[in-house]
This record gives structure tokens, sequence and C-alpha cells, in this order.
């Protein structure tokens, strides 16, 4: 992949891209086909580990794509910056339900906050640097808007940045972050930080995923994304003071993998070995 200095993405795109932050190996993948779920009865989602190594999501085929255009970003506009976020989470609401749908899981959308300021959450301080959080406690995400960012708003880089937050939703509603608290807890320290890389990589790759179903319409340069990948394999890891959301190399192979293969089937960060989510 072509290497691309951080001087040249704007800055917005990547504040947001570094600061993309959750709560608390290539094997190979081949898509699934989509199942026939034509007013199919719900079924209970797996519970405990297999939750996270056997998701129903994982069946379903290529996320499809979405009629999502959620508008320019006016600089240095509140109200524009508002309206885009509002916009682009019902854009990830009703892709996610369709999804979910499809597996035949019962789905339900996450709360948005849009904050001009840190503050806590229900899951505890705000993070330094961080512009965006999901908290499980109370299922919400929680945006933040800074004057810095007002400066050059970029809708992929802010599109991103959500798409990666909800994605920790969808890890919530699936059963996969409730199994992740249980096991995380009782954890080591490197036990902790092994569990969390996974959790992360999985937002990210889903993230991804997501961001190919509107390449159309937001629209996505693929040669823009790819810029951005590149870039997290370059300076992804560094941004965090431990290793828990996996190192630059593997934060840009789960990224690669959503984006070329467009489903989750390609995001099971779960049942790969420890190499790739090192």
């Amino acid at each position: 992949m072509n290497t691309v200095p951080l001087r040249k993405l704007p800055s917005l795109v990547a504040a947001g891209l570094v600061l993309a932050m959750a709560g608390v190996g290539t094997a190979g993948v081949t898509q699934a086909s989509a199942a026939t779920t034509t007013e199919a009865a719900q079924v209970a989602p797996p519970r405990g580990k297999a939750a996270a190594t056997s998701s129903p999501l994982y069946k379903t085929g290529t996320l499809a794509r979405s009629n999502c255009a959620p508008g320019e970003i006016q600089r240095g506009s509140t109200a524009a910056y508002k309206h885009f976020l509002q916009a682009f989470t019902n854009c990830l609401n009703r892709a996610w339900a369709a999804e979910f749908k499809q597996a035949r899981m019962p789905f339900s959308k996450p709360r948005l906050r849009i904050i001009t300021t840190k503050r806590n959450t229900a899951c505890g301080r705000w993070l330094t640097g961080a512009s965006g959080v999901y908290c499980s406690s109370d299922r919400t995400m929680y945006m933040l808007i800074t004057k810095t960012e007002l400066r050059n708003p970029s809708p992929v880089g802010i599109g991103r940045l959500m798409a990666h937050e909800y994605a920790h939703h969808v890890q919530q509603v699936a059963g996969i972050m409730p199994w992740y608290g249980q096991v995380h807890w009782r954890a080591s320290k490197a036990g902790k930080l092994a569990y969390s890389r996974r959790l992360e990589l999985q937002a990210e790759c889903l993230s991804a995923v997501f961001m190919k179903s509107v390449k159309d319409t937001l629209p996505v340069d693929e040669a823009y994304y790819q810029q951005i990948i590149d870039w997290f394999g370059e300076k992804g890891a560094s941004i965090w003071p431990q290793n828990d959301h996996g190192s630059s190399r593997n934060q840009a192979r789960w990224m690669q993998r959503g984006w070329d293969y467009g489903a989750a089937a390609a995001c099971n960060t779960w049942n790969v070995s420890a190499k790739y989510v090192s």
C-alpha cells in the first residue's frame, strides 16, 4: 500500500481517525450467501463465547448498499455538523437494523448525544483526546464537536469515526460485548489487552464494512479511503498509551478486510491466531 504522510490528510480527518475509541488473521473468509428471511421469526442470539465466535451476523453476506446522503458540513457551522451526525446515525440505524433482521436477531437503536464539551458518561470519565465514545451501560454514542474540528470537517473522516462507535453498539446488541465484559473482567492485565484488541479491531473492520456500503452516496472516494487505511498502517498504534487497539499493521489489516469484503463475515477477530490481533 502507498504510504501517505499525516500532513496530507485533512486535519479533522486525521483527528477523527486517531481519536476513535470504544467502551470499557487473516483466516480465509468467503462471503456468505444471504439467507432468505422474509418475515422469518426472530431467534435468540448466541450467548457467551459463541456470540463472538459464531454470530449469525457472519452469515448474512454483503452489507446492502445504502442510499445514505447526509450532506456536506459547512465549515464553522455547529448546526450543520449536528445535522450530519444525526443523518449519518439514521443511515447506520437503517443498515444495521436490516442486517439484524437478515440474521433473525432482535435489534434496538443506540442513543446519540452530541456534546460540545468533554463530560463524564455512564461508563466513567471522558478520556483525553477522544472525539467519540460508545458507552454500553446506557447504549449511547457520545459525539464531541470542538472548535478545532469545525475548522476542517470531513464527512468521510467523521463517518468512519461514527461507524466505529456504532460498531460497538452492534457488538453490544449481538451479545459480543456482554461476553467480552465478563471475560475481560476476569483476565490478567495481558489478557485484558488481548481481549480489547479483538474487540477494537472487529469494530474497525465493521466500520469499514459500513463505509463500503455508502461509498456511492456519501460518497467515499476509494483512493482517499485507501489513504486513510495506509495512515492507520503507519500511525494507528502510536495514538494509544498501551496496546489495546492493535498494532498499526493489524489496524490497517482489518480495515482493509472490511472494505474489501463488505461483510461482517470478514470481521470475526475472535477465531483467528493471536498474531493477527497483536
